[in-house]
């Protein structure tokens, strides 16, 4: 059972195919995408504009949602890119999915 009616989510955005990947993790991914598609964020993101959403995980419980992150951002990007493209081969941005 989850927290109640809680969704976190972990994702993975990158600036093109095999481009450069970042991982996060939040609560509301609909919000989050759009701030890093927008520059709203300081930091590695906007810097190096890494803002098509390719691969999201959803989970019950934050915790699961921070260890999940964690051992995605341990893995090989090799790992990382056969992890996208095993869900979406073209590296498709998913924002549109979203609402």
């Amino acid at each position: 059972m989850s927290e109640v009616g809680r969704v976190y989510y972990v994702y993975i955005l990158a600036s093109r195919i095999n481009g450069t990947l970042y991982v996060g993790v939040t609560n509301d991914l609909l919000r989050r995408a759009t701030e890093h598609r927008e520059h709203l964020l300081k930091g590695f993101t906007k810097t190096y504009n890494v803002t098509r959403l390719v691969h999201y995980e959803t989970f019950g419980y934050i915790t699961e949602a921070i260890h999940r992150e964690k051992q995605l951002k341990n893995w090989k990007r090799a790992w990382k890119i056969q992890l996208i493209e095993a869900g979406n081969a073209s590296w498709d941005d998913l924002y549109s999915t979203l609402y």
